[in-house]
């Protein structure tokens, strides 16, 4: 049984507003067994196309290389943008070295509400997936189910988009003038939107071609693709 732990910890910051949820890498980048056109970061992988399709929205002139160059010019492209990366999977047992969700077993979930709770500025969650069985919206349902949370659907077309109120206690404490500790509650509530977005990998291009939307610009243009697809559902909210 191999266990694959994610390689990568949670990129978010104070001024995080939206975050990129996600499952977890190839195993090869758990094992540092990357390949030349990989990049030793979250959605680095030569076959995850996420990248190349926050190049083609913002005209960044990514390279796709195992260098730091490519990593300084992703994290500069996301602290710009106030976007961060926390896949939901924290590790997993497979059977089978491989990258399939469904292949995952004994799965541990980050906190993710935490983190919700301790950067403020979070209102948007960005699935790269929907809710199919081991993807990120998936383990998300069942994660808010520890804090008796639910999502609510705002927009049931693709990509479907939901909500759920988020409460948090900020505690203060203040010091009288006889040296008395002092404490007061404060309860701090947010609404937090969730959009499932088409999943970046290949495997989701089947699904794209079923899609009615997909199947009208097609037919209006030959040459549209699966690429220009997620490009256009992309932009919207990157």
């Amino acid at each position: 049984m191999f266990f694959h732990k994610h390689p990568y910890p949670p990129f978010i910051n104070n001024n995080t507003e939206k975050l990129i949820v996600g499952t977890l890498p190839p195993p090869r980048f758990s094992t540092g067994a990357l390949i030349k056109k990989d990049v030793d970061f979250c959605y680095g992988s030569y076959y995850n196309s996420l990248w190349l399709y926050l190049d083609k929205i913002h005209d960044l002139e990514l390279v796709f290389e195992n260098t730091n160059e490519a990593i300084e010019q992703r994290k500069n492209f996301l602290l710009k943008h106030k976007i961060g990366i926390c896949d939901i999977v924290d590790s997993c047992e497979r059977k089978k070295i491989d990258a399939s969700d469904l292949g995952m077993q004994n799965i541990q979930l980050r906190d993710l509400v935490g983190y919700l709770k301790q950067y403020k500025n979070i209102h948007t969650l960005l699935f790269t997936g929907g809710n199919s069985k081991n993807g990120p919206e998936y383990f998300f349902r069942k994660h808010l189910k520890e804090y008796n949370l639910k999502l609510e659907l705002i927009s049931n077309e693709i990509p479907r988009v939901h909500q759920f109120e988020l409460n948090c206690h900020t505690e203060h404490v203040k010091v009288s003038f006889n040296n008395e500790i002092l404490h007061s509650t404060q309860n701090d509530t947010r609404i937090i939107k969730t959009v499932s977005l088409t999943s970046p990998s290949g495997s989701a291009n089947r699904a794209i071609g079923s899609m009615k939307l997909y199947q009208k610009l097609k037919s209006e243009n030959p040459n549209y693709t699966t690429f220009d697809f997620r490009v256009m559902q992309y932009r919207e909210w990157f």
